[in-house]
Order: C-alpha cells, then sequence, then structure tokens
C-alpha cells in the first residue's frame, strides 16, 4: 500500500489536491478549536431542515463536517491509490473531488460558525 501511495503522489495534481486538502482539514480543526468555547449549547447545523428546532444540533455536532469529509477523503485516498495504475484518470478526479468536498466543509463550517460568534 505504501508503494501505490508513493506512485499515486509522484502525479502532481494527486499530490497538490492533497496536500490542498490537508491544509483545509488542518484549518478547519484549528478554527474550531479556537471558537468551541465560544459557541452556544445549540448551533444551526442542520439547514435542510425545517425552521425550528429541527435546524439546531449540540455544539459536537458542529463537527460533523469535518469529520464527514475526513471520512470521504481517507477512503478516496486509498481508493486512488489502488486504482492509479489501472486509471490514472479516474484517480485524479479522485482527488479533486477530495479537494471539493473539504472545500465545501470548510466553508459550511467557517460561514456557520461566523454567523454564531
Amino acid at each position: 500500500m505504501k508503494s501505490e501511495l508513493h506512485i499515486a503522489f509522484a502525479d502532481k495534481i494527486v499530490r497538490r489536491s492533497s496536500i490542498l486538502s490537508a491544509i483545509l482539514f488542518i484549518l478547519q480543526t484549528v478554527y474550531l478549536c479556537w471558537t468551541y468555547i465560544k459557541l452556544p449549547p445549540f448551533v444551526p447545523v442542520f439547514n435542510q431542515m425545517p425552521w425550528g428546532d429541527d435546524r439546531l444540533g449540540t455544539r459536537p455536532e458542529i463537527a460533523l463536517p469535518l469529520f464527514i469529509s475526513f471520512a470521504f477523503a481517507v477512503f478516496n485516498l486509498l481508493l486512488l491509490a489502488k486504482l492509479y495504475k489501472k486509471t490514472p484518470l479516474v484517480s485524479r478526479i479522485l482527488s479533486i473531488t477530495t479537494l471539493l468536498i473539504t472545500t465545501l466543509a470548510c466553508i459550511f463550517l467557517f460561514q456557520t460558525l461566523q454567523l454564531i460568534v
């Protein structure tokens, strides 16, 4: 598995998108830790729900987008490492998709925390 990751990271697109995704994960984690104490007990996390108490989640639930995007990133990283020798294009698409998911989770987290704090 380690050699497969090295082969996949030799590609510029895979390497750059993975590095940017890691940087965004670090930024999200630092910002969340920095503002976590200032958060109220209930935060608006579920924005697709009808207006009212259904939209609110507890304070730890604000980290759900971070955890979900991290799970997607790990899964996509393992998958692209396996697929890179056979289909480099699919691996590149997976790495760009990981970057997109991480970016959207970062925007959601920053916007939600900016509105609250």
